[in-house]
């Protein structure tokens, strides 16, 4: 079938239709005949096409917000401060982990953590001090695995929802929640308390699907990789094959 281009009064190209069509709205004084070759004519209106609108973007979660991340390591940092930031939010960084030991692995971590900061332009604050009694005296009669860690837990999320509170932070979290060694329930439970407690929000999310990675950029930033958690109850039974169990320890998958 031989067609017709259509333009509107503004000369702007529209959908073609069919030559009879078109003579008939010349013949009825619907449209103008602008040339014959091709057929064309032109309609005495402006057709306004109505777009489709694209579809906004979902705002991200922490738009425009501040969040104070407790960084157990440089390890789990990598990972999870680029998520964040992804996510929108402003992040800086807190180190408190008093359970770690002995010393000299507390401060290899620690400068571990203050290398990578550097080099990813994440502002650190670092709790001064080391307050292994303190951690010793929150889990003693609690050493045995999962209630040793709910009290660590509580501890290390309750000094950072503090601090949260001192620096103005919107709300807090930690790269503890990228591990799949760490109970991500009682990590929720111990960074709600907090935040009940001292009134700034925990940011819950399981970083979990960021572990691969985590391994990757550790390598490739050359970052100190611990083989243990943290603790002197964690080294033991990393060392030694054994679970520590209500004040006893059992070899390891009894």
């Amino acid at each position: 079938m031989n067609t017709a281009r259509v333009l509107d009064s503004k000369g702007d190209r529209l959908s073609p239709c069919s030559a009879d069509k078109a003579r008939k709205l010349i013949n009825q004084g619907k449209a103008a005949l602008v040339c014959e070759d091709p057929l064309t004519i032109q309609l005495p209106y402006v057709v306004d096409w109505a777009r489709p609108q694209q579809p906004l973007a979902a705002p991200r979660v922490g738009e425009n917000k501040t969040i104070l991340l407790h960084t157990c390591c440089g390890p789990c940092a990598t990972y999870t401060i680029a998520h964040l930031r992804e996510q929108g939010f402003e992040v800086s960084g807190f180190w408190y982990n008093p359970n770690v030991h002995p010393f000299a692995e507390h401060q290899r971590r620690l400068a571990s953590m203050e290398e990578y900061a550097e080099s990813v332009g994440l502002p650190l604050l670092c709790e001064q001090g080391y307050e292994i009694v303190e951690f010793l005296r929150a889990v003693v009669g609690r050493e045995a695995y999962g209630q040793r860690c709910e009290r660590c837990y509580e501890v290390r999320l309750a000094r950072t929802a503090q601090v949260a509170l001192r620096e103005g932070v919107d709300a807090f979290t930690t790269t503890l929640l990228i591990s799949p060694h760490q109970n991500q329930d009682l990590l929720r439970q111990a960074g709600e308390a907090a935040s009940a407690e001292y009134g700034v929000a925990f940011y819950f999310e399981s970083f979990r699907r960021g572990w691969s990675e985590r391994g990757r950029l550790a390598q490739e930033h050359g970052l100190y990789r611990q083989q243990y958690c943290g603790c002197v109850y964690s080294e033991w039974e990393r060392y030694s094959g054994q679970h520590i169990a209500s004040g006893t320890t059992r070899a390891a998958g009894e």
